[in-house]
């Protein structure tokens, strides 16, 4: 995923704190200042001497850009950059395995998603002068939300049946969610549920927003940049895929995992010739996400109801995306 850093430089002092406050964890700092950053907070600091700032001005600058970047050397791209040069010089970069890191300075979220979809690649990442500080914020949201659109598939219920005990998995966020939000599970990661988060209230237990009751600890879910991980792998710290009713997709840090022995309930769904099965802990409290966006519990759930899922192709090691004939059942 592209890093947005901010270009502390000048270096003061409230700069720093402002963009501290603001949610920025990645800083490119004058090199005589990195120790006094490094005591501000535990960030990631890097010397803007690691970079060489071009002014992307004529066709001679992007020449001289794609050498330095063919020679392993790191450039950040001044603001004032056009799409156009940039692809070119992306297509430089392609099989240049020991290539440099490609940076441009941007001022608006708009510029930031511009700079991430460009050559549907994205660079390696975008500074944040300050003169944008107050747009800072902003910015930082653009990478957490609305990474992508997931399309989404009606699945129609086939059968729910009680399985006994097993290892079920809560994943608590750092976020509070809204209903019609959750993760995608299943099975299988070639057909995922969307699970939604503890959103709805009811007599037994108050709405937990930030958690998501999601499912068997071998479960796959998703992860951001199209990686799948078992339940039972996730971490404290471990970015997780949240997913809307919409297939909107934003990025949420796990707080908590807690795994639990409980009951469990067999899912199975058909969606356009094809089936897929999750298993969720049999409680009132787990929900699906029906097309309408609406949370409906497990337990009222019924042969015939509608539920949204994601269909994706076979293929993954190590929860990465292969070109390999899988069958899963």
């Amino acid at each position: 995923m592209p890093v947005i850093f901010f270009l502390a430089d000048p270096y003061t002092l409230g700069n720093m704190t402002a963009a501290l406050e603001a949610g920025a964890d990645n800083f490119i700092v004058p090199p005589e200042h990195l120790p006094q950053a490094e005591n501000l907070a535990r960030c990631h600091f890097t010397a803007s001497s690691s970079f060489t700032f071009i002014s992307l001005a004529s066709k001679e600058d992007e020449r001289r850009t794609a050498d330095l970047l063919r020679n392993g050397v790191s450039v950040l791209l001044r603001h004032g950059w056009e799409v156009i040069p940039v692809e070119n010089l992306l297509a430089h970069l392609q099989g240049t395995p020991q290539g440099g890191e490609l940076l441009l300075e941007v001022v608006s979220p708009e510029e930031t998603q511009l700079a991430f979809g460009i050559l549907e690649k994205g660079v390696h990442g975008v500074a944040v002068p300050p003169a944008a500080l107050d747009k800072l914020k902003q910015i930082l949201n653009t990478s957490h939300s609305n990474q992508a659109i997931i399309p989404l598939s009606e699945a129609r219920i086939l059968e729910i049946s009680p399985t006994g005990m097993g290892h079920r998995v809560c994943v608590d966020t750092l976020s509070n969610l809204g209903k019609g939000q959750g993760l995608l599970v299943g099975n299988s990661a070639t057909f995922t549920f969307l699970v939604n988060a503890e959103t709805e209230r009811n007599e037994y237990a108050p709405p937990r927003p930030f958690r998501i009751n999601a499912g068997a600890v071998h479960a796959y879910t998703f992860l951001p940049g199209d990686s799948t991980a078992y339940l039972e792998e996730l971490r404290a710290g471990s970015g997780v895929l949240i997913v809307d009713s919409h297939g909107r997709t934003e990025t949420a840090v796990a707080g908590r995992i807690k795994v639990e022995r409980r009951p469990m309930l067999l899912i199975r769904a058909e969606a356009e010739g094809r089936e897929g099965t999750i298993f969720l802990q049999n409680a009132e409290t787990i929900h699906l996400v029906t097309p309408e966006g609406e949370a409906k519990s497990v337990v009222a759930l019924a042969p015939g109801d509608r539920v949204l899922c994601r269909l994706d192709q076979a293929g993954r090691h190590f929860g990465v995306r292969i070109n390999e004939n899988i069958d899963e059942k």
